[in-house]
């Protein structure tokens, strides 16, 4: 925004910023961001929590999590090594001249790019830009630099209880426990509240927390299942496609973990959960990262972009309150419900006052008239014939 308002003549003149005066390079928003911390952020987003437990939108006992990639605001041919800091295309130079080329082109690069082994490691390349960026690939099957999202959300309502931001190289198995125990301490946090401002009230929060968790087959492990077990909380983990038999050997806890999971997901009940987890999760993400444009971050480094999604994500919790009260969560469902005509109907109550007004001027307007006319007009009965008959009949 700061360049197209730099180039752009009218947006100088809308803005009120000179040709000799030098635009601003962030907007205000981004530098109060940088003012505030993450904890502060966190206690927004708790509050939004707190608003949708007091009207029955979160009961944290189903929880589903599950994860995206966000591109960086960083460019593949601007990484450099970890170990000597050279560029991608100096590593390409000091490959072609230790295979015998002394002046190479860019198109000797291309060609020797095209026929070497990639090796695009996170443990040997970074981006200069962005540190906590890493390289992965994207859903649509391109490499890019990215970070990795992970959105906890209530089977039975589909409010987001918790959002974490981590390295795109990480795999799902490793970040599981850290949305799950975020989700865990914000349903524990809405106990609490409910405790201490209504103690005599039927609790609305699952007073025995979080019980059940539901992701993809890309979350499966043994040692997975078997720490959710330890958690106390019934995993449903559907099971990635063995080749063979596995061996137990030495796994009894691990066995027995596995096996009570396998049961759980193949039953109706574990069935109609992943139904509701590709639903409500999915839905999250669209909402968030799709419509609302932060697929790809403008930001960097994971603690600011970590702000900005704590509020994007909460805003998209206020929008179940919206589709609680007005049967819609955006400004374009409720058009499309006819909104339309309750907001016009909004509009025009605080107007009856003044139409009232106007209708009694009318009648006191229309009574003078009638004291002003000829007496005529004030005769009780009908006169068939004004020339037969004389004025009071």
């Amino acid at each position: 925004m700061p360049g197209v308002l730099a180039d752009s003549l009218a947006l100088r003149r809308f803005v009120g910023i000179a040709l000799d005066e030098y635009t601003p390079d962030h907007s205000t928003i981004s530098g109060t961001r940088r003012l505030i911390d993450v904890d502060t952020h966190r206690e927004v987003f708790g509050w939004v929590l707190g608003l949708l437990a007091d009207r029955g939108l979160l009961q944290g006992k189903r929880m589903a999590i599950d994860a995206t990639t966000l591109e960086a605001n960083a460019a593949m041919r601007s990484i450099v090594r970890r170990d000597t800091g050279e560029s991608y295309e100096e590593f390409l130079r000091g490959l072609a001249k230790a295979s015998g080329m002394e002046t190479p082109t860019r198109e000797d690069l291309a060609r020797l790019d095209r026929k070497r082994k990639k090796r695009m490691s996170n443990q040997e390349w970074k981006s200069p830009g962005d540190g906590d960026a890493r390289i992965a690939k994207m859903k649509d099957g391109r490499t890019h630099m990215a970070h990795k999202a992970e959105h906890a959300v209530d089977l039975d309502t589909g409010a987001v209880v918790a959002v974490t931001l981590q390295g795109a190289d990480q795999g799902d198995s490793t970040t599981l426990d850290v949305t799950l125990s975020e989700a865990g301490m914000a349903v524990a946090e809405q106990i609490g509240r409910e405790a201490e401002q209504r103690p005599d009230d039927q609790p609305k929060v699952n007073v025995n927390g979080i019980e059940e968790l539901v992701t993809d087959k890309g979350y499966h492990s043994g040692a997975v299942v078997e720490r959710v077990k330890s958690y106390e909380v019934r995993s449903y983990i559907p099971e990635k496609q063995q080749t063979g038999r596995r061996n137990w050997q030495g796994k009894p806890t691990e066995q027995q973990a596995v096996y009570q999971n396998r049961r759980r997901v193949c039953g109706s009940y574990g069935k109609s959960l992943l139904r509701r987890r590709g639903e409500l999760v999915e839905r999250s993400f669209a909402h968030c990262y799709e419509t609302g444009g932060m697929r790809r971050t403008h930001l960097r480094g994971h603690q600011n972009i970590l702000k900005r999604q704590l509020i994007h994500v909460g805003a998209f919790n206020l929008s179940l309150i919206l589709r609680q009260l007005m049967g819609a969560g955006t400004p374009r469902e409720w058009r499309n419900r006819g909104g339309v005509l309750l907001l016009l109907v909004y509009l025009l109550l605080p107007r009856r006052e003044s139409r009232n007004r106007l209708d009694r001027s009318r009648i006191s307007i229309s009574r003078a008239k009638l004291l002003t006319e000829p007496r005529r007009r004030l005769c009780r009965w009908p006169c068939h014939n004004s020339a037969t008959y004389t004025t009071g009949c």
